[in-house]
This record gives structure tokens, C-alpha cells and sequence, in this order.
């Protein structure tokens, strides 16, 4: 019964140390996706330059995405031709450089960390994308004779093949609909800005693609701090270089978002681990998760999954000894053992972030019941009231069962 106490004390205490600046980067995170055009990265990326490698992890800063939504973002930065190096590099900068993944580092580990794990992270992202572009410089002219995502696409929604280069154009719009839609999905890239709209992005959809690993992490990590024998810990973490390929290994097929891992990477520091091999935890986590490493290799081929993981890998240790060699004395963790009471702002961000998490597990598992409506013949409105643009362009593309003006909707 004291361990469950005392669990739970754990809990709360991570969930108390973050939740504020979780809640507040959403926000920013929900107005930033009004304010910013949804082709604003896919317009300026394409060619096998420094430039587009540099764009791409640049680009990624602003834009309100976590590690989870990333991948379908990358996936059609690479349909609308952006060079495999940028697609890397918006992969590895866009979930750590979030501005919710900034302020909840932030709660945690204070502003130097913060400031090295944002820098470090860019040059990481920008180092793998211009290694990729060199290795694949010369085989590129022979792989791109095989467009492999237009063939069915065309057909499949809009049936005029002599219009390949407007359908590229329809396919990515970011309602997902046909041309038969233009008239409610034109007007997509000029919307005005809806605090609504704003708020359900940031604490809906945003909060959605997270609120399971959240969970996950908060768990680990009061478990962590709860039954993790210290005597047995510090016999690992007093040989820092050692901890650090642990942790590299343990952390790497781990399918953590990079919000999420924070809480794990507090409590093991909690029982002693360096800052540094934090770094190497939350860097190599959220990058090369198994999730992650899988859609890599199947988009961008084995050659680039062996760049992407084994450049990550490297870098993420040589900036974490570093961290350790320049800041090792730094107190950098803002929670400790000792139980302190937290204010009333505080607490209430946790209670809202908690029933948030709720929220959107028991939405997820009951909406899964209604994932065939598609094809079923059911009303639009249950079909198409998901967040995504693969699941909205199947729902649009069936233009018999379904309005294009109640799919679009959405």
C-alpha cells in the first residue's frame, strides 16, 4: 500500500512538473497552425540541396506537430517531390523543436538543456539530410522514373489521367477532397484565423496523436522513480559511458513521442543517470522508434534507414558526452524526491491535461466500432468527422454515398 502511495505521489509530481507548459505550448501550437498555410513546407522543398535540407529542419520549427503526426506529414512531403535528406531532416527537427515539446523540456530540465537539446537537435537533422543527399546523389536519376503513388491516385479519385499534374495538386490539399469539392476545399488556404478552430487543433487533434504515449511515459516514469532500487541504478549510472549505450539501445525501438519521453528521462535522472545520457535517451527515442525506423525503410529504402539511424545514433552520443563534459556540474532537473505542494494553477492544468488524456483514449477506442462506415453506406457525418487526410480523401473519393460539402466539412 506504500509503494501505491507513493506511486501515485510520483505521478502527480512529473504530471504537476509538466502539465502547465504542455497546456500552453497546445495553445501556441493551435494558433500557430491558423496563422502558418498548410503547403507553407512543401512549397519550398524539392531539390537535393543544402538549401532544401536546411529549409526542411528550419521549416519544422514553427509548425505544431509532435512526433506521432510527423510521419504522415513526411510521407506527403515526399509525394509532392521533396528530396529524401529534407524529408529526413523535417522528421528529426519538427517533434523536438515544437514549441509544446520546448516549454514541457523546459519544465523539466531548465533553460540550458532546453537551449542545447533544440541546437543539437538541428544540426543533428541538418548533418543526416546533407549526408543523405551526397549518398544518394548519383542513384537518384534512376530512381525517379517510378512515380508509385500517382498511378492509383488518379484513377481512384478523380478518373482523368491527362490531368496528372492538378490532381498532385488536389490529392495533397489538406482536406484531401477531389476536384468536385473545389468549392468547399478552396478555400482552405486562405481561412481566417478561429480562435475555435485553434483550440480544437491544439487540445484535439494535437493532444489526440499524444495522449496515449503521454500516458505511457507518465507511468514509466512515477514507476521509475517508485521501484527502481537506487543501489542498483547507480551501479549502472556511475559509468557514464557505459549508461550511455544503454540507453541508446533501450531507447531506440521505444515508440515514444518527444513531449512523452520527458517524464522517463526526469526519473531516471531522479536515480542518478547524467543529463547527458538524458539527451541521449530523448533524442534517440523519439527519432528512431521502431514506428519510425519501419515507415523510413518502406518510403525511403534500406539505405537511407542505415544513414538516418546510425547518424542519429553517433551524433546523439557525442553531444551527450559533451553535455556531460561542459555542463556535467549543472543543476539543470526541476523536481526532486521531497514531495512539494504545487499551486492552484498548477493543479489545474494536471486535472485538465488528465481528463484530456481520458478524453481522447475512450473517444479513440469507441470510434473504432465506426471505422468501416466508409464503406458501408453510412451518413457523412460519422465518416468523415476524423482528423485524417488519408481517412477524409477515401471518405471524399466515394462521391455515390457521400456529399463533397458534409466530407469537407470537417
Amino acid at each position: 500500500m506504500e509503494f501505491l502511495f507513493e506511486f501515485a505521489n510520483n505521478f502527480l509530481k512529473l504530471l504537476d512538473a509538466m502539465s502547465i507548459y504542455v497546456m500552453v505550448g497546445l495553445l501556441i501550437a493551435g494558433i500557430l497552425k491558423q496563422l502558418i498555410p498548410d503547403d507553407f513546407v512543401a512549397s519550398h522543398l524539392g531539390k537535393d540541396s543544402t538549401t532544401s535540407v536546411i529549409k526542411a529542419t528550419l521549416f519544422g520549427i514553427p509548425l505544431p506537430v509532435c512526433s506521432c503526426s510527423v510521419i504522415p506529414l513526411a510521407q506527403g512531403l515526399k509525394k509532392e517531390g521533396a528530396s529524401k535528406g529534407a524529408v529526413q531532416s523535417f522528421l528529426i527537427s519538427t517533434p523536438i523543436t515544437g514549441v509544446d515539446s520546448i516549454l514541457a523540456t523546459f519544465s523539466f530540465f531548465g533553460l540550458v538543456f532546453t537551449v542545447f537539446r533544440v541546437a543539437s537537435s538541428v544540426v543533428i537533422a541538418i548533418v543526416v539530410g546533407l549526408l543523405q543527399n551526397f549518398i544518394e546523389n548519383k542513384p537518384k536519376k534512376e530512381e525517379t522514373i517510378t512515380p508509385s503513388f500517382t498511378a492509383s491516385a488518379e484513377f481512384s479519385i478523380t478518373g482523368f489521367g491527362v490531368q496528372a499534374p492538378i490532381q498532385k495538386e488536389e490529392e495533397n490539399s489538406s482536406c484531401g477532397c477531389s476536384s468536385s469539392a473545389s468549392s468547399c476545399c478552396g478555400s482552405e488556404g486562405k481561412k481566417s484565423f478561429s480562435l475555435v478552430a485553434a483550440l480544437k487543433y491544439g487540445y484535439g487533434t494535437l493532444f489526440s496523436d499524444m495522449a496515449k504515449s503521454l500516458l505511457i511515459g507518465l507511468i514509466l516514469g512515477a514507476a521509475f522513480t517508485t521501484f527502481l532500487p537506487q543501489e542498483y541504478a547507480k551501479l549502472l549510472f556511475d559509468n557514464e559511458i557505459l549508461t550511455y549505450f544503454v540507453i541508446l539501445i533501450v531507447a531506440m525501438p521505444l515508440y515514444t513521442c518527444a513531449t512523452a519521453s520527458l517524464p522517463i528521462a526526469a526519473a531516471l535522472m531522479l536515480q542518478g543517470m547524467s543529463a547527458g545520457a538524458a539527451f541521449v535517451f530523448l533524442t534517440a527515442g523519439p527519432a528512431t522508434s521502431a514506428v519510425t525506423m519501419s515507415v523510413i525503410y518502406k518510403m525511403l529504402g534500406r539505405t537511407s534507414l542505415f544513414v538516418y539511424t546510425i547518424t542519429i545514433a553517433v551524433m546523439a552520443l557525442i553531444f551527450g558526452y559533451g553535455f556531460d563534459t561542459f555542463f556535467g556540474n549543472l543543476e539543470i532537473l526541476n523536481i526532486s524526491h521531497e514531495h512539494e505542494s504545487s499551486s492552484i494553477i498548477y493543479s489545474v492544468a494536471s486535472l485538465l491535461m488528465l481528463v484530456l488524456i481520458v478524453y481522447h483514449l475512450l473517444k479513440d477506442k469507441f470510434s473504432q466500432n465506426s471505422s468501416g462506415c466508409c464503406s458501408s453506406g453510412t451518413s457523412s457525418d460519422s465518416c468523415c468527422s476524423t482528423n485524417s487526410k488519408e481517412e477524409a480523401s477515401l471518405c471524399c473519393s466515394d462521391q455515390k454515398k457521400i456529399s463533397t460539402q458534409s466530407c469537407c466539412s470537417k
